[in-house]
């Protein structure tokens, strides 16, 4: 095994000491997806409360502010949306990994994880002297195992990937997709294998601490919850812009059935007698399961997708919402709602997985892929505009008591004293 650097001695996890963190993250889009917003607002945080941050990411750019070091790991990047699944050179074939990962895409599978926790081992063989701690964002590569063998470290599992692929195989019908999903996550065992090695991980919510203890078998203890916090700098309410009436929000940052976006499609079919309008931030698959229900469905002129949108924008949709709509199947925390719920929107939103817990009693709850719920808490809601409104400041009045990112950095940061000590 590569030979990182010595371990660290206890005096370094010294109470009140800053630290010096080194945060991998294999793939944190900034605008798509938690993982991204979890490091972008987390690595901010842990800075401004005096901790030394640098961070090791695959693509794309995550974006961050200038202070926060970024060391963006040399990678085949086969998934950019610029050129996706392109042929590499022979060049970069040359390159172990580099090979690994091109014959994992090319098999239908999913390497990333895998390759990126080698390449952060690799830098870390270099520069590992420097830090105090890692902390992994949910990759739990066999590299990261290695890692963790000679840096104390820490990981952020969001919630068990498992829970996609369960939801995954349950949508399609056909044995060869169920096949192709099966081949896709097929890092999962790693995943596992790797948390279950690990002093201690980092999770969001307790269904996510449940679930990751049932289905990745690591015991309880190990745990600490650290809720996401929410970016009250971006997301406020807007002054000065009125809710447009029967204008409804969801964030839909990918295409899978584990969103529910499906299911909330089928709502607003049923509701075909109000004047509704859907606006969708993201942008869908192309002629993916998504569109081809819409097309079915006849709702084509209720329904835009935004695309890619500037922040300034995101927080215009959201003043302009009569409601936010959270319809996913499960979520280990659910950034959507709390984002919606800081821009002082009404949410209904599922009970799936961590839903409750961030929404609490500040939105409308009900149960994941029921279509005929859904509706029925958007027409009720509509109907009654004050309660609406009332759901509206509840929310808003939560993500500011109980949701920052400068109360989840300070919990980061025991959970990392705790390791050191």
């Amino acid at each position: 095994m590569p030979v990182i650097s010595p371990k660290p001695t206890k005096s370094r996890g010294s109470p009140g000491r800053p630290l010096s963190i080194c945060l991998l993250s294999y793939r944190s889009n900034p605008h798509c997806g938690g993982q991204g917003v979890y490091l972008k607002n987390l690595s901010r945080a842990l800075v401004d409360l005096g901790h030394r941050v640098e961070v090791v990411s695959g693509p794309p750019d995550p974006q961050l502010d200038p202070d926060i070091p970024v060391h963006r790991l040399p990678c085949l990047d086969l998934y950019d949306p610029a050129d996706p699944f392109r042929v590499p050179t022979l060049a970069e074939l040359r390159q172990p990994l580099n090979l690994v990962e091109w014959l994992g895409v090319s098999t239908m599978g999913f390497p990333e994880p895998f390759t990126f926790g080698w390449r952060a081992l690799n830098f870390l063989q270099r520069h590992g002297r420097r830090f105090d701690i890692v902390h992994d964002n949910q990759s739990l590569s066999y590299g990261l195992w290695a890692i963790s063998r000679r840096i104390p470290t820490v990981a952020t599992i969001h919630h068990p990937i498992t829970v996609d692929l369960d939801i995954a195989l349950a949508a399609v019908r056909a044995f060869w997709k169920k096949l192709k999903h099966l081949r896709w996550y097929s890092f999962i065992g790693m995943q596992a294998r790797v948390a279950r090695a690990l002093p201690a991980i980092i999770t969001v919510s307790d269904c996510a601490r449940r679930d990751i203890c049932r289905d990745f078998k690591v015991p309880a203890e190990r745990f600490r919850v650290v809720p996401n916090g929410i970016d009250t700098g971006l997301f406020h309410p807007l002054p000065g812009v009125a809710r447009e009436p029967g204008r409804l929000i969801v964030t839909n940052s990918a295409d899978t059935p584990l969103k529910g976006l499906y299911y909330l499609l089928q709502a607003v079919h049923r509701l075909e007698n109000r004047p509704l309008k859907l606006v969708v931030v993201g942008t869908p698959k192309e002629n993916g399961g998504v569109v081809k229900l819409i097309r079915r469905l006849g709702i084509g002129d209720r329904v835009r997708f935004t695309g890619r949108i500037s922040n300034e924008e995101f927080i215009r949709q959201y003043a302009r919402a009569s409601l936010a709509v959270i319809p996913s199947v499960y979520e280990g925390f659910g950034l959507p709602a709390g984002e919606a719920m800081a821009c002082g929107v009404p949410v209904i939103s599922t009970t799936g997985g961590a839903l409750p817990e961030v929404v609490g009693d500040a939105g409308w709850l009900v149960p994941p892929a029921d279509p005929e719920a859904l509706a029925k808490a958007i027409a009720t809601l509509l109907d009654h505009p004050q309660h609406a409104a009332a759901l509206g400041q509840a929310g808003f009045q939560r993500v500011q008591r109980e949701f920052t990112w400068h109360r989840a950095a300070q919990r980061t940061v025991a959970a990392y004293r705790e390791v050191l000590e």
